[in-house]
């Protein structure tokens, strides 16, 4: 997993923490589960797109009134050298990892955040039932570092709203921890995985030796 780290805002230099719960939230993290362990513990129920909309979830808000979105938070983070920032928090510069494909960026431009879960995957694991609030949160979701990743644009692009049983990481190496990841996002938020999702993680995590899977139940 990528290590967020944070850093200076634009010339003011205020720090920017990464976000964390919402107010009143009785959360705790779970032990680590191995990752066929934590497979198994993903409800299972069939998948349905019906009546999804993109527009269900409203993304790259400003939670916390920082002046800074959501994906400009995790660029933010993300950066492995402090990045530029100018007004209205646009990033301009920085240095990101893509670890999807094992591609080094300086400028953000080819960058998108992606989902780990796609959203539309999302409504088909059970955000369907989810109030507009709770669907913001998800696609918003600052409080775990797997949730939200800053890749190449191409990668996530190819990702589309795909699951594991149809698409991986092109750099192999990085295909455990993608799982993992993926797997954690979903305990968090209580989705489901449908047979054909759950065969194809539960195949991969098989070459995966001792990967664990680590998360917070989401408020």
């Amino acid at each position: 997993m990528i290590t967020k780290t944070v850093t200076a805002v634009a010339g003011a230099l205020l720090m920017l923490p990464l976000a964390a719960a919402p107010a009143g939230a009785d959360t705790a993290p779970a032990a680590p589960l191995t990752l066929a362990d934590a497979i198994d513990q993903i409800p299972s129920a069939p998948e349905s797109r019906e009546g999804y909309k993109r527009t269900s979830f409203k993304h790259w808000t400003d939670a916390d009134r920082n002046g800074c979105n959501t994906r400009s938070e995790v660029l933010i983070a993300e950066s492995r050298v402090k990045p530029t920032i100018a007004d209205r928090c646009r990033v301009v510069s920085g240095e990101w990892y893509s670890y999807y494909d094992g591609v080094t960026l300086d400028a953000p431009g080819g960058l998108d955040i992606d989902h780990m879960v796609p959203l539309a995957e999302a409504w088909d694991s059970g955000a369907s039932t989810w109030t507009a609030a709770r669907r913001e949160a998800y696609a918003n979701d600052l409080g775990a570092d797997a949730s939200l990743v800053a890749v190449t644009a191409r990668t996530n692009r190819s990702k589309a709203d795909q699951d594991p049983a149809e698409w991986l990481p092109p750099l192999a190496d990085a295909r455990c921890t993608y799982i993992a990841e993926w797997v954690a996002t979903k305990l968090r938020w209580q989705l489901a995985a449908d047979d054909t999702e759950r065969a194809a993680l539960t195949d991969i995590a098989g070459g995966c030796g001792q990967q664990e899977v680590e998360y917070e139940p989401a408020p």
